[in-house]
């Protein structure tokens, strides 16, 4: 039997397979920790996740899944409006014994001629708000003055009465963070590749340090995952 994650994007998957391995939870096959597989939505939307829900249900016996952990960005919704977006989107699937009523949460779900499977959810957020990018802009372990520095041309553009979403700057803080704060001289010289967010699966791989794994704004997600940890 293995444990599935549903996420968002690539660059959420490689930040999940990076804090996994963090925290030496082994995801071999029969493992203690068997999260083994990931379907990313690339985009959140509730057609997606239904059609995530539907791909599942149709191959869930071949794949022999026995839980499932749903892990999508807050953003800037409340979490009993993502909770009431997750139960119902799987209302469109699933035949429901009980719905979500928090993250971490494991509810069962049964499948005509299969075993019954659990599901849980988790939302990325700081603070009840935000996505990956925040997350990250928190446990940043380098100085960063070439991202910090974006305070003062953001505060620019508003006196020129133009204006930048937290989201929108988040994600250019994290790009100049490696780009320009955490890339070395001889990593410049392919910085597409080694300091760039199109290629951050290198950067959870071969960079790890330049984030903080042990930071509290993690102990959430580290609870989520627990849940996939087979008792001994």
């Amino acid at each position: 039997m293995s444990n599935l994650l549903i996420v968002e994007s690539k660059n959420d998957k490689f930040f999940l397979e990076a804090l996994i391995k963090e925290l030496n939870y082994d995801i071999e096959i029969d493992a203690p920790i068997c999260i083994d597989d990931y379907e990313c939505l690339e985009g959140l939307s509730k057609k997606r996740l239904v059609g995530a829900f539907k791909s599942l249900l149709a191959d869930i016996q071949k794949r022999q899944i026995s839980k499932i952990g749903i892990v999508i960005d807050i953003d800037q919704d409340s979490q009993q409006e993502r909770l009431q977006f997750i139960n119902q989107c799987l209302q469109q699937v699933f035949t429901l014994n009980n719905e979500f009523s928090d993250i971490s949460q494991l509810i069962t779900v049964n499948i005509p001629g299969y075993d019954a499977i659990e599901i849980a959810c988790y939302f990325t957020h700081v603070e009840g708000k935000g996505e990956l990018e925040t997350v990250l802009k928190l446990i940043k372990t380098k100085e960063s003055p070439y991202a910090d520095c974006l305070d003062s041309w953001r505060n620019c553009l508003e006196n020129k009465n133009k204006l930048i979403s937290d989201k929108e700057y988040d994600k250019f803080w994290i790009s100049n963070y490696i780009r320009f704060d955490t890339c070395s001289s001889s990593e410049s010289k392919q910085a597409e590749r080694k300091c760039s967010m199109k290629n951050f699966e290198y950067i959870m791989e071969n960079k790890k340090a330049i984030w903080n794994f042990n930071h509290p704004v993690l102990d959430e997600i580290k609870e989520f995952l627990h849940l996939f940890v087979a008792e001994s």
